[in-house]
């Protein structure tokens, strides 16, 4: 049986890249994936989604190409060529990972991993088992679609966020239940292509967990595209007519919606494939941490959509990063500033607090914001659509919370992160120089504003 320093179940963007960061560090380190390399982010996920994103971006460019004075008569769509675009961008990174991974000396064992207690890993490949043992264990199981138990779900044809990105042929319509972040890129893409599509969600708006200014503007803009919403709406029932039928309540009262198709897209669950016979301990239906991001068993962390919480690649990464950091006895000083990406046209990238949450902890607020509506930059190019609002603890404008709205946000973003997790305050900003003309000098405007300063504002 060979033996390991890190063994790490789970090949997505928190295993690849704790495995990598471990065998930089000098430990002799094995990856288990029993599927594909990349995980759901890179296979079924942020990879597949951002790059039909691009597609229907460049759709919507020719759309509108008569107002910057180019006249273009007509253009065809091939699904099935951007679908193929859509794998070779996942074939091109999963190589690249498969370099990084030889190129550090980290045994990859492609099969199912079962863990127990003593640290010994159990890998099926299908042909054979394999068991490898090791010091420290790293869970990064990732996730799955959850699939709710509607009633007549399973009488009917849907797709998930794992099919949705191998559909054969557009549909003419498409209902998606759930109005999160994944639903509403999804959402995106479809509108783009000519479908009409309809969104489904029981909470009072879209994104709940998100700033409500934020939720606003972005339903209003995804309106005025053509996509219809329905919240604060229950789904009843689900049947197969000569169409799909899905059955809704809403303010007490019934409706029906007829559809080509419906991509159930409600929130994921973690998969617990092969954590049988730990004695971990569980949070809900997500595994219990640490902030060192340790189990209740020694030597054994967990990571990723696996523990919940933010469920974002970038911070399944992050987590593997700090396990590692505590597998060599350090520890990280600062909490996590975690920004947030939402890909829809157009943009919302938030991080920290919103207003609501904030108040909520006990801090006295004060928030700005600055519409894009005058941005030199946004009315130059046709993106002058969104806003830019700090919110911050009013004695000392130590920034809490930033969000954006608008174009190219989701590049934005990382300003607002650093001033966080350097704990800056709003005189800092303000104080610091913005190139012109740019979207992001309105968040200068809104930090000026903040402080009565404002130029423009």
């Amino acid at each position: 049986m060979t033996k390991f320093d890190v063994a790490i179940v789970g090949g997505g963007p928190g295993g690849y890249v704790s495995a990598i960061r471990a065998a930089k560090l000098g430990l002799s380190v094995a990856l288990v994936e029993g599927r594909d390399l990349g995980g759901t982010c890179l296979n079924r996920g942020c990879i597949p989604s951002k790059t039909l994103l691009k597609n229907a971006e460049v759709i919507n460019q020719i759309k509108d190409a008569k107002k910057f004075g180019i006249q273009v008569d007509s253009y065809s769509l091939e699904l099935k060529t951007m679908i193929n675009r859509k794998n070779q961008v996942i074939q091109q990174l999963q190589n690249g990972i498969n370099s990084l991974l030889k190129a550090n000396k980290i045994k990859l064992y492609s099969g199912y991993g079962t863990v127990d207690n003593q640290k010994i890993i159990t890998v099926d490949t299908g042909e054979k088992t394999e068991k490898l043992e090791a010091e420290s264990i790293i869970l990064a199981n990732g996730s799955k679609p959850f699939v709710p138990n509607l009633p007549g779900l399973n009488e009917v044809p849907y797709y998930t966020s794992d099919t949705i990105f191998d559909i054969e042929e557009v549909p003419e319509h498409l209902v998606i239940v759930g109005g999160g972040v994944i639903g509403l890129e999804i959402a995106c893409i479809f509108q783009s292509l000519g479908t009409k599509v309809e969104i489904v969600e029981m909470a009072d708006r879209i994104i709940p967990a998100e700033d409500k200014e934020a939720a606003d503007y972005l339903a209003n803009e995804l309106k005025r595209k053509g996509i219809g919403m329905h919240t604060s709406a229950k789904v009843l029932e689900l049947k197969k007519d000569k169409k799909t039928v899905v059955k809704l309540e809403k303010d007490g009262k019934e409706t029906s919606l007829e559809t080509d198709s419906v991509l159930v897209s409600v929130g994921r669950e973690p998969n617990l494939t092969g954590l049988n016979d730990l004695s971990i301990n569980y949070e809900g239906k997500f595994v219990k941490v640490d902030k060192s991001m340790q189990t209740n068993v020694k030597g054994i962390y967990a990571i990723g959509d696996l523990i919940g919480g933010y469920q974002l690649a970038h911070a399944a990464s992050e987590e593997g990063i700090r396990a590692v950091s505590h597998i060599l006895g350090e520890t990280h000083p600062k909490d996590f500033i975690m920004p947030r990406c939402i890909y829809t046209f157009p943009e919302i990238a938030s991080v920290g607090m919103t207003e609501e949450q904030a108040k909520a902890a006990g801090y006295q607020v004060k928030a700005q914001k600055v519409d894009l509506a005058a941005n030199g930059k946004g009315i130059a190019s046709a993106e002058n659509s969104g806003f830019m609002k700090i919110i911050s603890e009013e004695k000392y404008g130590e920034i809490l919370g930033v969000v954006l709205a608008g174009a190219h946000v989701t590049e934005m973003i990382s300003q607002a992160t650093s001033f966080m997790y350097l704990e800056g305050t709003v005189e800092e900003l303000e104080d610091m120089i913005f190139p012109h003309p740019t979207l992001a000098e309105g968040m200068f405007e809104a930090a000026a504003k903040w402080l009565d300063k404002g130029i423009h504002y």
